[in-house]
């Protein structure tokens, strides 16, 4: 019961983290494109890579500390589904040209920064493939 409680913490912290982070967004970079979406996408991304390479290769991260902050924060932080209705809208109102480049950008680098949080993991720890 702790970890389900630890977890839905964290989501709530997350969620929280992406609104602002929404809404700083928007008022810094502009409301035309989801800028707030693909900065909590990409920066979940290297984090959960990174907190779970350490956290399952090693003994600094406790695994309900590890729970906490993947299922937890970084489940309320990122989503993919704001970033699928986003890019819907996009193109339902013709920006086909800015659907696309969210999808990719997204994606490719998402998947890039995973892979940078797991390889920084592996160096923190020095764990060896």
């Amino acid at each position: 019961m702790e970890r389900f409680i630890l977890i839905c913490l964290g989501g709530a912290i997350g969620t929280g983290l992406r609104y602002v982070t929404s809404g700083l967004a928007a008022r810094w970079l502009g409301a035309d494109f989801p800028y707030g979406t693909l900065i909590v996408n990409i920066v979940g991304s290297f984090l959960i890579g990174l907190i779970q390479q350490v956290g399952t290769t090693s003994l600094l991260i406790p695994d309900t500390t590890r729970l906490f902050l993947t299922v937890g924060i970084m489940g309320g932080l990122t989503t993919y589904s704001s970033f699928s209705y986003e890019t819907i809208r996009l193109a339902q109102m013709g920006a086909w040209g800015q659907a696309w480049i969210n999808v990719l950008v997204t994606t490719a680098v998402c998947l890039g920064v995973c892979f940078l949080g797991i390889a920084a993991g592996r160096w923190f720890v020095g764990a060896r493939v």
